[in-house]
């Protein structure tokens, strides 16, 4: 296994925060929260592997991409840092803590559970791997095209973010990847650990990706782990409603480890 640089955006100074995007998402979907943190706080937002401006790479397992993590992290001069996932960024943040918990001095983890999940995403890779990604493609072609599959227009366009549309349209993410590890993607290989430092979940008041019957396998790997909901939000819960969730998560940040 080769760990990657990942590509970084960072603003603000103080104790630093490491924000990690969920599939098919990018660094750019944490803008709101990471303007909001950057007063007090080092925001450092990532690109994880195969997605935004960072490398691409066959593997994708959350402890590829947890090294991907931790070596950026040491690139940047950052030997300690809160750490902030939301859905397949969740995962690689618990992993980053169950197998480097030196480097995180508390984790937040947005409307994911440290558990399998169905291949229920595997549909939309499917239909972004149908578009065809040719000379002239439009954004409102390829929109149209992704319709039948895709029927919310948010999702399509929070998708179509990661197609560049010039005069040779491409794939910013590493599609191909992507698909071949979703199988990998969509489990969770815990390590035999346990983080003993201070986690917040927290699950969207409409979303049912954190379920009662998963509380045992967070206590076991996370005992000290607290849990919130952020209320008028689904699966994509700093996105739907930001200031519920800085609310959740802001005082957690302040709190003595």
């Amino acid at each position: 296994m080769t760990a990657l640089r990942l590509n970084a955006v960072e603003v603000g100074a103080g104790p630093p925060v490491v924000l990690l995007h969920g599939l098919l998402g990018a660094a750019q979907n944490w803008g709101t929260i990471q303007t909001a943190l950057a007063p007090d706080h080092r925001v450092i937002t990532l690109d994880l592997r195969n997605h935004g401006a960072s490398p691409h790479a066959a593997e994708m397992d959350h402890g590829s991409m947890a090294a991907d993590v931790a070596q950026t992290l040491q690139a940047l001069g950052v030997p300690r840092a809160a750490v902030v996932g939301h859905s397949m960024g969740g995962k690689v943040a618990m992993m980053l803590a169950l197998t480097a918990p030196a480097l995180v001095e508390r984790l937040v983890v947005a409307d994911i559970a440290p558990v399998p999940y169905p291949p229920n995403l595997r549909a939309i890779v499917a239909a972004l791997q149908a578009l065809p990604v040719t000379p002239g493609l439009t954004r409102r072609a390829a929109d149209a095209l992704l319709a039948a599959t895709i029927p919310e227009a948010g999702m399509r366009a929070f998708l179509l973010q990661n197609l560049r549309f010039d005069a040779t349209p491409a794939w910013r993410i590493g599609l191909a990847e992507i698909a071949a590890a979703m199988p990998a993607i969509e489990d969770f290989a815990a390590p035999a650990a346990v983080f003993e430092g201070p986690v917040l979940f927290l699950a969207g008041a409409r979303s049912d990706y954190i379920r009662p019957e998963h509380e045992a396998a967070i206590a076991a790997l996370f005992p000290t782990a607290r849990h919130a909901v952020v209320p008028n939000a689904g699966h994509w819960v700093h996105a739907e409603n930001p200031g519920g969730f800085l609310d959740a998560l802001e005082p957690f940040l302040g709190q003595a480890p």
